[in-house]
């Protein structure tokens, strides 16, 4: 396999809000790259006796979150041994991160559900208190694709979509008439926030100068589209599909239109659980990769949403699940498109393979939008943080097809709605072709 090469660009912040978040990294650039921060990794599980049968997972209320419910209501958890396992509901990523950080020694969580790049992001000390370092680990992807972007039904006559030019102009009217223009996203530097900063990049919309780029955890999503807090957001279900039954906006599009089976989610946990514990480990990953099995079955899907419909995961109605979970998107605009090719999924498609390609264009994007240096050395940090090794053990020896066993650490080159092409060999050909950035 070919080794990833970091970019060598200056960083140059934007605004002071960019700035306040990524400041102090400049300290730890040098300890980005993660050398000595982790002692030892667990080498790949061995068979042997649980190290412990207890772990505390967080998630936040969305359809993505699946396989850990189902790992847990359908006994997942316990068939591999781990008869003590809390999932807990999170308000927001920045508590995920807070709890991820303080782990459960100090009442905080020992893994999440979680936007794939907010483990670099806690591991390089980006977004950590004094931007200290928490060693994390990425153990799975647990979905691909599945979040979407909706627009405010002030827009009803435009019927936005991919192309952003006539929502463009919009937008750049309504801030010329003194009114502010809002794009909502749930976590900076998360992949809510690159899906949207892209799709309107790549329109012409600068994310940073022609629209407010602002944060709102997804549950608020639409109460806050129905006062008028934003024109646009980004978030996964079931908010979007809720905004449509509410008559308050509609969907541009699914991201998977913008990459088609882009990765989305992670399972992620601190590394010190992982290397204390690395039998008890593999036994959560097995349960969370029969859950994602599970999940993606068309026959189990009516009985997924009944699920996360449920008061402790994302107390939402029913009816604002189940299509989208079944895979038909009506787009709240007489556009209705049954079995998606967009559609989340949680197995197909090797979805729970967390490929090391894949975190190096969050990465790359996170340079792209100046809330990672570009001195990083995102080589060392994805090996440190991407523990693929441990989910190869665990398909092996869950029996897993070979088929939905990758060959590389890549999914190879891949390609935009617009166009653009990302190679992991060279991600600074990708950054050249880009127009709108901060570096």
């Amino acid at each position: 396999m070919k080794r990833y090469y970091h970019s060598l660009l200056e960083t140059q912040p934007s605004n002071p809000d960019r700035r306040r978040f990524i400041g102090g990294l400049a300290a730890v650039a040098g300890a980005a790259t993660l050398g000595g921060i982790w002692p030892g990794q667990a080498q790949a599980a061995s068979n042997g006796p649980l190290e412990t049968r207890s772990a505390k997972l967080g998630f936040i209320a969305l359809t993505d979150a699946a396989p850990l419910f189902v790992a847990l209501e359908k006994g997942f958890f316990a068939k591999h041994g781990m008869t003590d396992v809390d999932v807990l509901k999170q308000s927001s990523w920045g508590t995920t991160r807070d709890n991820l950080v303080l782990g459960s020694q100090r009442n905080g969580i020992d893994g999440a559900h979680i936007l794939t790049p907010m483990p670099y992001l806690i591991a390089s000390g980006a977004m950590t208190p004094n931007n200290v370092p928490v060693p994390m680990y990425i153990l799975a992807r647990l979905n691909l694709a599945g979040q979407c972007i909706s627009v405010g039904r002030e827009y009803n006559d435009l019927k936005v979509g991919l192309d952003t030019s006539a929502f463009g102009q919009a937008l750049s009217d309504k801030r010329s008439g003194g009114a502010p223009v809002n794009a909502a996203m749930t976590f900076p530097g998360g992949t809510h926030d690159m899906w949207i900063r892209y799709w309107l990049a790549a329109g012409g919309i600068d994310p940073d100068r022609d629209i407010s780029t602002i944060v709102v955890p997804p549950a608020q999503m639409v109460a806050n589209m129905r006062v008028g807090s934003m024109d646009t957001f980004c978030v996964c279900e079931p908010w979007n599909q809720q905004l449509i039954n509410q008559g308050i906006g509609y969907t541009a599009n699914t991201t998977g239109e913008l990459w088609h089976n882009h990765p989305e989610k992670a399972f992620a946990m601190r590394a010190d659980y992982v290397d204390a514990n690395p039998n008890s480990t593999k036994a959560l990953l097995k349960a969370i990769m029969e859950a994602q099995i599970f999940c993606e079955q068309p026959e189990n899907r009516r009985e997924v949403a009944q699920i996360c419909s449920r008061r402790r995961w994302i107390h939402a109605p029913f009816d604002d699940i189940v299509d989208r979970m079944e895979g038909n998107f009506d787009y709240g605009t007489g556009k209705v498109v049954e079995n998606h090719p967009d559609q989340m999924r949680y197995w197909k498609d090797q979805a729970s393979y967390p490929f090391k390609s894949h975190d190096l264009w969050f990465l790359t994007e996170n340079q792209r939008w100046g809330y990672l240096p570009t001195t990083l050395d995102t080589t060392s940090l994805i090996e440190q943080v991407n523990r693929e090794d441990l989910w190869r053990v665990a398909a092996l020896e869950l029996g897993v097809d070979a088929s939905d066993i990758p060959e590389s650490s890549s999914r190879g080159v891949e390609t935009f709605f617009d166009g653009k092409v990302f190679d992991p060999e060279n991600p600074q050909a990708y950054l050249d072709s880009l127009t709108i950035k901060r570096i």
